[in-house]
């Protein structure tokens, strides 16, 4: 058992392997979050919607065990197929479209016989939900990015834009937080996770919160594609709904980015975590694009003219500088392999990159107490971490290594591969992929891919 790389929330996530059988258990402090993931699970489940089998829970420890879907999100798949950043291939829009075919029926048959008194922390996207995800954006984004404001002028706006918003027919599962990282590629086919804030709420969301995913950085004609092969989908099997969809479209857009900016300001400015900061750019060139080609019905000066001011701050293009230059175009692939096995392809088409034989340290695949454990638990990392030649071999790679990165940040490449190798895939070049990658995370705004190739154990 180890615990997985955290994510925003307070939850933690452990991978459970017994044999060829793994699972993921679940620890989660909010005791009614936990009720409505499995509450609505189930109800997925009954749906034919695919998300993840629940084995087990005890709500009274605050636990819960899952089916292991993996490690490949829609964003991972999306990073490592495009070449260039405005490269959105046929294969990746027919995906897209799967996603908002699979959107459809959640938000449909998911509100058929659902008990909504379950969603949590609302039931619904109401005025009240409105309002948090506003002051949310105020509180954590602009006041932490000093952009000054009148907090009258401010609020009065709000209170325009929610008007607005809650007059689209609001009777669908709004998913909530549907975006890339929250759907898995697991054997060739999509899976859907982390919906417990889902509620009721209106079409349009979902929809805005998958193809204004910043990090994602979807061209915009591909989002007017995808958008408009929605409401085809729409107009063929729910008419009725799709007379006003794009009436109301442009301000749950708005209305999306400003919470998932209070989310960067919030764990990027606040709690310093390097990935929000590095959203912050992608989020401004949606601000940007939209501020040059969108009307709203309704008048939000006051919101407005703040939207043109984040485009101009200071305080913001310092982030996008520091976040978001040469260093977020570098994605480094980490390997761990067998020796029986074949050396990792290089599946960015750079031919390869570097490979280590960590077959020279000391193995602690020969002692029984280790015989089931893996290069990332925590005896293992132990006993590695206790041997010099072990700290010797990785400050050799990890410089090697280093040198490349900053050479490749300077000419603006877009990939390295490292490669760790040992006998059986399982304990050495493990625990080096996972050292390497966290060394590399601690002191550099790189996006990093780790791939254990011994599937047996990891």
């Amino acid at each position: 058992m180890y615990l997985l790389e955290e994510s925003g929330s307070n939850r933690k996530y452990y991978r459970m392997q017994c044999g060829e059988f793994s699972a993921i258990g679940v620890y989660n402090p909010d005791l009614k979050e936990n009720n409505a993931f499995l509450t609505l699970s189930r109800h997925f489940a009954q749906k034919g919607i695919p998300v993840p089998k629940i084995y087990s829970d005890d709500l009274s420890k605050n636990i819960y065990l899952i089916s292991d879907l993996g490690d490949q999100t829609l964003f991972q798949y999306l990073q490592k197929m495009r070449g260039k950043e405005d490269d959105f291939s046929e294969s990746l829009i027919n995906i897209y479209k799967e996603v908002l075919n699979k959107l459809l029926k959640i938000q449909f048959s998911v509100s058929t016989n659902f008990d909504y008194s379950f969603c949590y922390p609302r039931a619904a996207f109401d005025r009240q939900s409105i309002l948090w995800d506003l002051n949310y954006f105020k509180y954590y984004f602009l006041k932490l990015a000093n952009i000054h404001f009148d907090e009258q002028l401010l609020e009065n706006d709000f209170n325009t834009l929610a008007d607005f918003l809650l007059e689209a027919k609001a009777a669908y599962f709004l998913y909530r937080d549907f975006q890339s990282r929250n759907i898995m590629i697991c054997e060739d086919k999509l899976f859907f996770i982390d919906y417990q804030g889902g509620r009721k709420g209106a079409l349009q969301y979902d929809v805005a919160s998958l193809l204004y995913d910043g990090k994602a950085n979807i061209p915009q004609k591909i989002r007017e594609l995808l958008l408009n092969y929605y409401v085809e989908q729409l107009s063929e099997n729910h008419p009725q709904e799709a007379k006003d969809f794009k009436k109301y479209y442009d301000a749950f857009v708005f209305i999306r980015i400003m919470q998932a900016m209070g989310t960067y300001g919030f764990r990027g400015f606040y709690e310093r975590k390097t990935h929000f900061l590095q959203s912050i750019p992608y989020a401004l060139n949606n601000l940007r694009w939209l501020l040059g080609n969108v009307q709203l019905a309704v008048e939000i000066p006051t919101l407005w003219n703040i939207y043109h001011q984040l485009l101009d701050a200071e305080s913001l293009k310092i982030v996008s500088n520091k976040e978001n230059a040469c260093n977020q175009i570098l994605t480094i692939s980490i390997h761990s392999f067998s020796y029986k096995d074949s050396i990792p392809k290089d599946e960015s088409g750079n031919g390869g990159g570097f490979v280590f034989d960590c077959r020279c340290v000391p193995n602690p695949g020969r002692y029984a107490e280790f015989k089931k454990l893996t290069g990332k638990d925590p005896p293992t990392v132990d006993y590695l971490n206790d041997k010099q030649e072990v700290n010797d071999f990785f400050d050799l790679t990890k410089s090697i290594v280093e040198s490349a990165v900053k050479n490749y940040l300077e000419r603006k490449f877009t990939h390295l591969m490292v490669c760790y190798g040992c006998t059986g895939g399982q304990h050495r070049s493990v625990y080096f992929a996972e050292r390497l990658q966290k060394y590399l995370k601690q002191n550099y705004s790189v996006h990093i891919e780790v791939i254990h190739h011994n599937k047996k154990w990891l």
